[in-house]
């Protein structure tokens, strides 16, 4: 992220008229910092002055952003920042940073279903392996609680099919649990999935990596289901 600088920032410190100057990047409201959209969550606030999440970035009102990790959020809603930058009085629940987890977790979950459904995913060990050998994968998809020999084994077939040629440097992303792969895919625990070339790969990508960067708290035994 850059910091701020010019008239966009005197004219407006802290809303959404920080995209003046670029309308793809906006401004945190904690660390004053700005970038693009797709690094940052947007929030609103409703008629009663509460904080709610606009993950969709639809909503009415004038977008308050935060960087998107959950240590950025925890911050804005310990130290006030929400009713410093709406310049009004802003209610952020301490629970805030948890529904935000829980809300991109059934994103990535609910994007990873529509992959499957589109053909544009392949889940289980030996499907991965024969979509790695084929030049298939633009994404390796591995459950956070999986176990670490199968991972170790795709990632190293990975790296022959790099030095082979069949494929270029291909990203591992461990933003969901067995189990919520499982829902998402329509069967049991799931802890190899692969994102398969075509139109649906920026998107599940997109929504894979925010959760992950934002990063996950809760663990299989107690999260919340989707």
């Amino acid at each position: 992220m850059k910091k701020p600088d010019g008239e966009a920032h005197a004219a407006d410190p802290q809303g959404e008229g920080a995209e003046a100057t670029d309308p793809s990047e906006r401004r945190c409201i904690v660390s004053g910092e700005s970038g693009p959209k797709g690094g940052l969550i947007r929030f609103v606030l409703d008629p009663e002055g509460r904080v709610v999440p606009d993950l969709a970035e639809k909503l009415p009102g004038r977008g308050l952003w935060v960087t998107g990790t959950r240590a950025m959020l925890e911050k804005a809603v310990a130290k006030g920042h929400f009713a410093r930058a709406a310049k009004a009085s802003a209610s952020a629940d301490s629970g805030l940073p948890d529904l935000v987890e829980r809300l991109l977790a059934r994103r990535a979950a609910d994007t990873l279903g529509l992959a499957r459904k589109a053909g544009a995913l392949e889940a289980g060990f030996e499907k991965v392996m024969t979509a790695i050998d084929r030049g298939r994968v633009v994404c390796l998809i591995e459950a956070r609680d999986g176990a670490e020999d199968g991972r170790r084994k795709l990632e190293q077939r990975l790296r022959v099919a790099k030095e082979q040629g069949i494929l270029p440097d291909v990203p591992v992303l461990s933003p969901l649990w067995a189990y919520e792969m499982g829902l998402a895919l329509g069967r049991g625990n799931v802890i190899h999935a692969a994102l398969i070339q075509g139109r649906m790969q920026a998107k599940v990508m997109a929504d894979l990596v925010r959760l992950e960067r934002y990063g996950r708290k809760d663990s299989p035994e107690n999260a919340r289901s989707l």
